[in-house]
C-alpha cells in the first residue's frame, strides 16, 4: 500500500465525540461545540453549526434569466441581488419548495413553467468542515405566454439575457456565491 493511499484510508475513519460542552438552538440554525478525538487520538475543540439546506432555482423566459428586486440581507448590511431561493424544510420535497419558491419571490405559478429540473439531486456541501447545509440548485424554463404578473410580491422582476454580455453583467451583479455557484454549474452543463 502505498502513502497516498495509507493516508486516504486514515483520513475516513470517523472521528469519535468525546463531549458536548455547548449546544444553541434556534429555528434557523443550532451552534454546537464538541470535544473530538481524530483518527490519530488527538483531542480537538471543534465548532460547528447545523442549519437547514439551501434551494436556488435559476428561472428562464425567452433567452432571459429572471430575479427579484435586491433585497436587505443583515449579513452583508445591504442589499444584494439573488436568484430566488431559501431554506429547505426538514423532509421537504424539493420540487414543491421550487415552485413555492418562485411564486413567493416572482409571483409566477406553477402553471407558468414548462419546465422545472434539478441542477443536481445530492445537494452541494456549502462548508463540511463547519456545517452540514447543502445546496440544491434547480433550472424552470417559464413559458413564453406567461404574462408575468408586474405587481409580484418582489417587485418588477430584474431581466438579463443569456448570452456574453448578459453573464458578464449578472455575475459583476451577483455577489452571492451560492447563486454564482449555482449559475456556473448551469453554465457549464450548457457546455457538455
Amino acid at each position: 500500500m502505498n502513502n497516498a493511499t495509507q493516508s486516504t484510508n486514515l483520513n475516513t475513519v470517523p472521528w469519535k465525540i468525546h463531549d458536548r460542552f455547548v449546544e444553541i438552538q434556534s429555528r434557523w440554525l443550532t451552534v454546537i461545540g464538541e470535544h473530538l478525538q481524530d483518527h490519530q487520538g488527538n483531542y480537538l475543540e471543534y465548532w460547528r453549526v447545523e442549519k437547514a439546506d439551501s434551494l436556488i432555482v435559476i428561472p428562464i423566459q425567452d433567452q432571459q434569466f429572471l430575479l427579484p428586486q435586491p433585497s436587505y440581507r443583515p449579513g452583508v448590511s445591504q442589499a444584494t441581488l439573488d436568484f430566488p431561493g431559501g431554506r429547505l424544510p426538514l423532509e421537504a420535497d424539493l420540487r414543491e419548495t421550487a415552485y413555492d419558491i418562485l411564486l413567493r419571490e416572482l409571483g409566477i405559478p406553477a402553471v407558468a413553467i414548462a419546465t422545472l429540473e434539478p441542477l443536481n439531486s445530492q445537494g452541494w456541501a456549502i462548508n463540511s468542515s463547519f456545517s452540514n447545509q447543502r445546496l440544491y440548485g434547480w433550472v424552470a424554463e417559464i413559458t413564453t405566454a406567461s404574462a408575468l404578473n408586474p405587481a409580484n410580491p418582489a417587485g418588477s422582476i430584474l431581466r438579463y439575457p443569456i448570452e456574453a454580455k448578459g453573464l458578464r453583467s449578472l455575475l459583476q451583479d451577483l455577489t452571492c456565491l451560492q447563486c454564482r455557484s449555482v449559475l456556473q454549474e448551469w453554465y457549464l452543463m450548457q457546455r457538455i
